[in-house]
Order: structure tokens, then C-alpha cells, then sequence
């Protein structure tokens, strides 16, 4: 391998130059730094700063993270997905006002026992809030080091974190940590990007050996994908009377802790409107029937391709609403429109609301 400063002084030159004015850039607050990272993980950069600024327009400090409530913290993560980060992200402040003083740790140990702070986020606090000289190996990372360098391993080979974790650290200049590994992926978001490259305007052009190969759109060596999976779901709106049943999910899954209209998904044989009530009476114990059909909302998550068929629901006429049995959920409200504005719902329920306010037939 050629000197590290042939790699890093170019880089850290164009990185100099062409940064973005990101807000957690301006002061490398710990705790910023911290949330923006959460923030990032499955997450583009200009959707990430949008809820960065309204989140810390919210929560400040780590001390009114850490006294929010799960349902507060949700509402607000809401649209981002992976809500898993979220309620690991309020643990995490929880932890650091209780543990650490209100302070984020500055040891790798202290810092990785953090609910939901593997080894990437670790190196990045670390790094990039303490400027400590340990590397950050995100995807950007590894395919600027993988063209590069012309390396062939796959970055699903169990080899492959240890090598390019080893290979960044050794190019980190001392005491540069924080603006080398944030090039680093700052490189590989604006100009090694996965798909076409800009290679003939890279600074790194005359030591890519990968380029020098011609095996730039072979680095990363990546598995082939997996197809797209899609879903039909079956989806009920119960109204009564002016309100809305809305319940909230059980700990676990995809949706868990975040409120929902009664659904799932549609099975071999079956109407999506069949679905739909059966969904309500297994999930409720309630009896109703469909008023006709409301939406049909599309929806995308990692490789699940969601259709939910969503149906205007409610009980015969003189019946009232029993009370629920829940089996898919701990809680329930029964709502006026406007106060489900106010509920952590996932996207695919926010764009099934929008999609109600639009209705005429439907009480608001």
C-alpha cells in the first residue's frame, strides 16, 4: 500500500472544498453528533436533516430526550421507518443522563453499551464528536476502499468489516480522525456513489486501482439482490358515531408501539375486504361490517412492496361497540379525526389519514 498521505491529503483537500454545511457540523455537539448518526442509518442525508432540525427544535439536549415520552419520541420519528432506532435512541439518552452525568461517553466501551450504538456508530461519536483516531466503516466507506484499493471481497463476507476497518485506521492521519472519516463518506455520497461514478472528476483518479482495472462498477463485490416481495393487506376504518377506533401495536414488529387502524395481510383465497373484517374480529373480537371501500395505498420498505386495501367499516345499525378483546395490540382510543394528527402512526396508516381527509363521506 502506498504512503496513507497519497490517499488522505487529496481527499481531505476536496473535502475541505466541497463539505456540506450539515448542522451538527457546527459545533460537533456529542449528543448532535450522536442523534444525526441514528438519524442516518437507512436514512438519505437531506430527509435526515429535515428531522435532525425538527427533533432538536424539540429535544435540545440529551436531559429532554431523555425525559420524553416513548409515544412523543415516536410521533416525531414518524415517517422516517426503522422506528426501532427511535426507541433505542431514547434508551440511549435515558442511559446517559442516568449513567453518564448527561454526558456521551467518550470510551469505545461506555459508548457501544448504549442501546442501539453498534460498532459504526461507536467509531463515528467517537471520531467525529471526539475527533479520537479511530475509523467509521459505513457502506460509503467500504466502496471508496473497495475501488480504490481494487478489493474483491463481498462486504457480506464475515472477513470483510475486520479488513476494511483495519485498512481505513491505518489511513487515518493523526489527529484528523474527525474530517478523514467524514470525507470518507462524504466521498462516497457525492462522488464514488454506487452508480455512476464520477471518475473523471475524482482527486483519487490517479491511485483508483480499481479504475486503473477496470473493475470500478465490480467494487464492492456485492451479492446479486434479493427480489422485491409484495404484500396485499386488508385494512378496516371503523367509525361510530363520529369517531374512529385506532389501536396500538403490541412490542415487537415492524410496527411495534406505533397506532394502526385494524388490518392485515390478505391470505391465499381471500377478498382483501375479507380480510379486512376478519383482521378486525380477530384482532378486536368485534362484529361489523363493510361500508365500502376508501383507499388503496401503496407503500415501500427495504424489499416489501405493500398494497393496503383500506374499507369504511362499522357496527349495525343500534349496536354499540363492545369492549374490545385485543390481541394485536395494548391499548385503544376511540377518536375524532382531527385527534389522530396527534398518534405515532407508521406511513402507510399516515398516507391511509390523508387519504380519509379527503373523503367526503367520512365524519372529521
Amino acid at each position: 500500500m502506498p504512503a496513507a498521505s497519497v490517499f488522505s491529503t487529496p481527499l481531505l483537500d476536496w473535502f475541505h472544498a466541497n463539505k456540506r454545511p450539515l448542522p451538527w457540523r457546527e459545533g460537533y455537539d456529542p449528543y448532535q453528533v450522536l442523534l444525526s448518526e441514528v438519524m442516518l442509518q437507512q436514512t438519505q442525508m437531506d430527509r435526515a436533516v429535515v428531522y435532525f432540525n425538527r427533533f432538536l427544535g424539540r429535544f435540545p439536549t440529551v436531559h429532554h430526550l431523555a425525559g420524553a415520552s416513548e409515544e412523543d419520541v415516536l410521533r416525531l420519528w414518524e415517517g422516517l421507518g426503522y422506528y426501532s432506532r427511535a426507541r433505542n435512541l431514547l434508551k440511549a439518552a435515558r442511559a446517559i443522563v442516568a449513567v453518564h452525568g448527561g454526558k456521551v461517553p467518550e470510551r469505545a466501551e461506555a459508548l457501544s453499551a448504549l442501546p442501539g450504538v453498534g460498532r459504526y456508530t461507536t467509531g463515528a461519536v467517537l471520531s467525529i464528536a471526539h475527533n479520537q483516531d479511530v475509523p467509521a466503516v459505513d457502506a460509503n466507506v467500504e466502496r471508496v476502499l473497495a475501488r480504490c484499493f481494487d478489493i474483491a471481497l463481498s462486504p457480506k463476507d464475515p472477513k470483510a468489516k475486520p479488513h476494511f476497518t483495519e485498512l481505513a485506521a491505518a489511513l487515518i492521519p493523526k489527529g484528523q480522525a474527525r474530517d478523514f472519516n467524514q470525507a470518507l463518506m462524504e466521498f462516497g455520497a457525492l462522488v464514488c456513489t454506487p452508480r455512476d461514478p464520477a471518475c473523471t472528476a475524482c482527486p483519487l483518479s490517479g491511485i483508483c486501482k480499481a479504475l486503473a482495472a477496470g473493475t470500478v462498477d465490480d467494487r464492492p463485490a456485492l451479492p446479486a439482490a434479493k427480489p422485491a416481495v409484495h404484500i396485499g393487506m386488508g385494512t378496516a376504518v371503523i367509525l361510530h358515531k363520529g369517531l374512529y377506533f385506532v389501536q396500538k401495536r403490541n412490542p415487537g414488529g415492524v410496527w411495534a408501539g406505533l397506532w394502526e387502524f385494524p388490518g392485515g395481510q390478505v391470505e391465499p383465497g381471500e377478498e382483501p375486504e375479507q380480510t379486512a373484517l376478519r383482521e378486525v374480529a380477530e384482532e378486536t373480537g368485534f362484529a361489523v361490517k363493510s361500508l365500502g371501500k376508501l383507499a388503496v395505498i401503496k407503500h415501500s420498505y427495504t424489499r416489501y412492496r405493500v398494497t393496503m386495501h383500506a374499507y369504511l367499516t362499522g357496527f349495525p345499525e343500534g349496536v354499540e361497540p363492545p369492549e374490545p378483546v385485543l390481541t394485536a395490540a395494548t391499548s385503544y382510543r376511540w377518536l375524532p379525526f382531527g385527534a389522530l394528527a396527534g398518534l405515532a402512526f407508521p406511513t402507510a396508516m399516515r398516507k391511509l389519514a390523508a387519504a380519509m381527509e379527503r373523503d367526503p363521506r367520512l365524519a372529521r
